[in-house]
């Protein structure tokens, strides 16, 4: 009898359905099935899979209303948020494939040389859980754009939703142009051994270097995000309302099941009771609940292993001197309440790994370079945040990170790319130069 995942309800432990596992000859045989299908895929004018790619993400919109309620099922986030990550994905997939063709396109070097992007052959695409459909089309437009066929592995927390969104996309995609896998850990550390010829990747550090190893064997190319543990400095001169709004926003979305959540708030001792005092209040307006209770907004943490890890933080925390200003130590699983933690210190665990739980970590400082040094203190360098008035651009500049937000969060206008410095990323995805690592660069002289 086959190995099976099962699919669990966070909010209440029901198991929702599940999916058979993956077998070896099954992994093989759909990495040969993809090689078969990019000799047609990779021929295929360009507009053209555009166009197919594009009509295929449209055609998820009459199922829109069941994926996000699946979706919520599967990892707990709240109804209004899953439809909002459903209809993101149907709507931008057009505009995503557009500007990755764009970027395709062949450059003239003087007048007998051309520069062109060509596929590079069978994508893997594995993807996290946290936002299951989002984070899996982000790496699956643009690899399929450039010509290349992919086999997608989505985390075995929501194999589901991805089950259903593949299934819908091809019912318009040339047959074994996109292929789903199942299964752990193990899966994906075959597939990225297999014969493919790209690994994009979404998630732990970890796993990242586990995943760089496997593949260095056969050279394969690697666009990979790997988490982060982003601070936040708040000047004296922060509009501390709007700061302290940020804060708690940033901390708590998606029950703080985000890799460009705040993990670490540094705050001028100078206004510190007052920043405090404001983020209590509005961390006191969040309440817990499952996916269906309307009143919520912290849904349940997406599984024991990711509850238990939170608490051990808030524990090992305040064990070491930490305030516990909003919340407490008996959280009742699954759901972790809106918390609020000051006084953390460089030696807690809080402060120096990625917590992913709905926690507001702040810490003081008398003179800003000890909050840049303590910002910068860390392997993980996904984003980083400044509020303040004069100086923000300066302290800005010494921030280590892919991504700088000033008086506003990370992630830049229009097609920016999405990138981590240090540990936090290998590649990136997009912009014109994110969208080209999806291709293989070819110099053509005449």
């Amino acid at each position: 009898m086959k190995e099976t995942i099962k699919s669990i309800n966070p909010s209440n432990g029901e198991v929702i359905g599940e999916v058979l596992i993956t077998s070896d000859n099954e992994l093989s045989s759909k990495v040969s099935q993809a090689k078969s299908a990019f000799t047609q895929w990779r021929n295929i004018p360009i507009d053209v899979r555009v166009e197919t790619i594009s009509r295929a993400f449209e055609s998820l919109a009459s199922q829109q209303r069941d994926l996000a309620r699946l979706m919520s099922m599967e990892m707990g986030k709240d109804a209004k948020r899953s439809s909002g990550e459903v209809s993101g994905v149907i709507h931008s997939a057009e505009y995503i494939a557009n500007l990755v063709s764009d970027a395709l396109k062949p450059l003239k070097q003087g007048p007998r040389t051309e520069i062109q992007f060509t596929p590079l052959g069978v994508a893997a695409i594995i993807s996290p859980w946290n936002y299951p459909l989002a984070m899996a089309a982000n790496l699956i437009i643009p690899a399929l754009v450039a010509g290349n066929t992919v086999i997608f592995k989505p985390s075995e927390e929501t194999p589901l939703v991805a089950n259903e969104m593949v299934a819908s996309l091809n019912e318009i995609l040339p047959e074994h142009v996109l292929q789903i896998v199942h299964g752990k850990k193990e899966l994906g550390q075959k597939l990225v051994k297999s014969d493919i010829n790209l690994v994009a990747f979404t998630g732990s550090k970890d796993a990242g270097k586990d995943i760089m190893a496997k593949a260095s064997s056969g050279l394969k190319r690697l666009i990979m995000e790997l988490g982060g543990n982003d601070p936040m400095i708040v000047m004296s001169n922060a509009d501390l309302d709007a700061a302290a709004r940020f804060a708690v926003g940033s901390s708590f979305e998606n029950a703080g099941q985000m890799c460009v959540s705040t993990e670490r708030v540094y705050v001028d001792e100078s206004v510190a009771d007052d920043f405090v005092r404001k983020v209590t209040d509005v961390a006191m307006r969040y309440r817990v609940g499952s996916w269906d209770d309307r009143h919520a907004n912290i849904g349940p943490i997406v599984n024991h292993a990711q509850y238990s890890k939170i608490k051990n933080h808030i524990k090992d925390a305040t064990s070491k001197g930490a305030q516990l200003i909003l919340g407490d130590d008996s959280h009742p699983a699954p759901f972790i309440g809106p918390t609020v933690i000051t006084d953390i210190q460089p030696d807690m665990l809080i402060e120096k790994e990625e917590t992913f739980g709905p926690i507001v970590a702040i810490a003081t400082f008398a003179h800003i370079d000890d909050a840049i040094n303590r910002a910068n203190d860390s392997d993980y360098a996904l984003g980083a945040v400044v509020f303040g008035g004069k100086g923000a651009n300066n302290i800005a500049n010494q921030l280590e990170a892919g991504m700088i937000g000033i008086n506003r969060g990370v992630g830049g206008d229009g097609d920016s790319p999405w990138v981590g410095a240090k540990q936090s990323g290998f590649g990136y995805r997009g912009s014109v130069e994110g969208h080209r690592q999806f291709a293989q660069v070819k110099v053509v002289s005449k």
